[in-house]
């Protein structure tokens, strides 16, 4: 297994729009192993999704953990050219942060409630309806197939922070705002 480079803010693979993978790619042998690089960087870097442009390889593939916590608990799972419908109109505004935009973070709204087609890394359909959290995760790391950053979606820059202002003046307000918004 191997740790891959993580492109940051600024390289335009970022900014391009990923190319479908077809299914009978997904049995060679090198396609499994980029998905198993892609998990390893995920854990190295312990960030909760990782989407193949990230890593500099404009496929639309990407890892996440979708436990309603974020905290990996369970096993990732390998979502390849996914499909979003959104459940509703609801949106909920959280806070978010991007291993290509390291150290960073703000509050981004995204859709409550969401269902996804996609297939796993085997070219198995799949369906997940998600909410909160994993429906957060979900939305962000199938944006970085559309080249498209969390800072994109932001609605000011107001609550734009560095990792260590965040803890130091966000994190333990927004715990008691979570709840409200249940994320």
């Amino acid at each position: 297994m191997s740790i891959l480079k993580v492109a940051r803010m600024g390289h335009p693979v970022l900014r391009q729009k990923a190319r479908r993978v077809e299914k009978h790619e997904l049995k060679l042998a090198p396609m499994q192993q980029f998905i198993d690089d892609l998990i390893d960087t995920m854990r190295e870097y312990a960030g909760v999704g990782l989407a193949a442009p990230q890593v500099h390889h404009s496929v639309r593939i990407f890892v996440a953990y979708l436990d309603p916590d974020g905290r990996g608990d369970s096993e990732p799972l390998v979502l390849v050219n996914p499909e979003i419908e959104f459940v509703g109109d609801e949106m909920v505004e959280g806070w978010e942060g991007c291993l290509s935009i390291p150290d960073i973070r703000g509050r981004v709204p995204r859709a409550a409630n969401i269902k996804v087609t996609a297939m796993d890394r085997y070219g198995k359909r799949m369906e997940i309806a998600a909410k909160e959290f994993p429906a957060r995760v979900i939305q962000h790391e199938a944006d970085h197939l559309e080249g498209v950053i969390f800072i994109d979606r932001m609605r000011s820059f107001e609550t734009l922070s560095f990792m260590d202002e965040f803890s130091r003046h966000h994190a333990r307000n927004d715990e008691d705002e979570d709840d409200d918004d249940q994320e």
